[in-house]
């Protein structure tokens, strides 16, 4: 598509789109365009067009193909936000570049489900009062048990959880190495859930209990304001149920702690350990003093970040990639995905991808903290 066509069919939330993706604030990007933020701003609101001059600039700036910015679904920016661990702990730009990343995740899988089938969405649509007043309603462990019941997880541990959220419909991705201190997000908010993992943690154990927190808020959290404390406490009381029910795992749990034994457990639930210690202190199998002790054995063992365990590798995703490559084996290239899901081939990549990525072109560095270009060369 020519400029001048692109620039009559522009689509401004497609520029906002591709500006989040590289990490930019309105007024960089017109620095870099030779624009003012007040034109940016028009172009992305849809109140003024660009020229076809000022198209190739933005697709040069932005490491996008002028047809990126074409109308013509996809991008969604109107929806919920994701819900992210802590919105303390991490910028607005890391935000809306991880969020730009998980939408473009979700339009990828939805363009492949035009030609692969996917399996039916599965899950539990069961919203959690926020008020901790409010004892009456369902609780984050009633949530876990009614879904271990509908997905016919018996009473042990559960199996593959990367896998099983994907039988059951839900898109899971890897984020690319350059937004890892973003921690793992999920929304339900655009066709088919997303949960992106983080590609930094390489902790098999700890990324399960990611991927069950995340599961939580898709149940119970689907028009809850992401972020805060409540919504987070609960989201972890759903994974532990759903990875530890209390039924099988209390009677299990040693009063006075063995590491023999917690050991043992961790891998026979393919739990940390400290996830076992504090779903020990939670059902009341170890008192806060032991739990403490427990701890500052963790810490001095050097536990806390890297636990001693039998499994290295994290579970990986497969819905995307089999998808992808049946279309790829069947005909098409690389490049024809890419332009039927109008994203960079190397975004494209990231999201199809079985395993984390181990590193990227880091192009871009946010002032006031590391964001960094998903999309292409971008000039700093």
């Amino acid at each position: 598509m020519k400029l001048a066509d692109v620039a009559r069919v522009f689509d401004g939330e497609r520029l906002t789109l591709a500006r989040h993706l590289a990490g930019l604030r309105k007024n960089k990007l017109a620095e870099m365009v030779g624009r003012t933020p007040t034109a940016v701003a028009a172009y992305e609101n849809g109140t003024k067009r660009p020229s076809p001059d000022a198209v190739g600039q933005l697709s040069l700036a932005l490491g996008v193909d002028p047809d990126f910015f074409s109308a013509g679904g996809g991008s969604r920016l109107s929806g919920g936000p994701p819900h992210f661990r802590s919105l303390r702990a991490t910028t607005q730009a890391a935000r809306d570049q991880a969020r730009a990343y998980g939408l473009v995740a979700a339009d990828v899988a939805e363009t492949l489900e035009r030609h692969v089938e996917f399996p039916a969405l599965n899950l539990l649509d069961e919203p959690v009062a926020l008020d901790e007043e409010d004892a009456a309603g369902t609780t984050p462990e009633d949530c876990a048990r009614i879904l271990r019941e509908q997905w016919r997880l018996g009473s042990g541990p559960a199996p593959h959880l990367v896998r099983l959220l994907e039988g059951n419909g839900v898109v899971v991705v890897f984020s690319p190495p350059q937004v890892a201190s973003v921690d793992a997000y999920s929304f339900g908010s655009f066709g088919r859930p997303v949960v992106v993992l983080n590609p930094a943690k390489r902790d098999y154990y700890r990324q399960r209990f990611d991927v069950a927190h995340e599961l939580g808020h898709l149940i119970m959290h689907s028009d809850a304001e992401p972020g805060s404390k409540i919504a987070e406490s609960q989201a972890n009381r759903f994974a532990s149920e759903f990875l530890m029910p209390e039924s099988s795992i209390k009677p299990l749990l040693p009063v006075k702690v063995s590491w023999p034994r917690m050991l043992s457990l961790k891998e026979e639930w393919k739990v940390s350990l400290q996830a076992l210690l504090y779903r020990s202190k939670s059902l009341g199998v170890l008192t806060d003093s032991a739990h403490r002790t427990a701890m500052v054995y963790i810490s001095n063992q050097g536990w806390r970040r890297q636990e001693p365990g039998r499994t290295a590798q994290v579970e990986q995703p497969s819905l995307l990639p089999a998808a992808s490559s049946l279309l790829l084996s069947s005909g098409r290239t690389e490049h024809d995905l890419a332009a039927e899901c109008r994203v960079p081939r190397n975004l494209l990549r990231s999201v199809i991808a079985r395993a984390p990525e181990d590193d990227g072109a880091l192009s871009y560095l946010e002032e006031g903290g590391k964001v960094y270009s998903l999309v292409g060369s971008v000039e700093s």
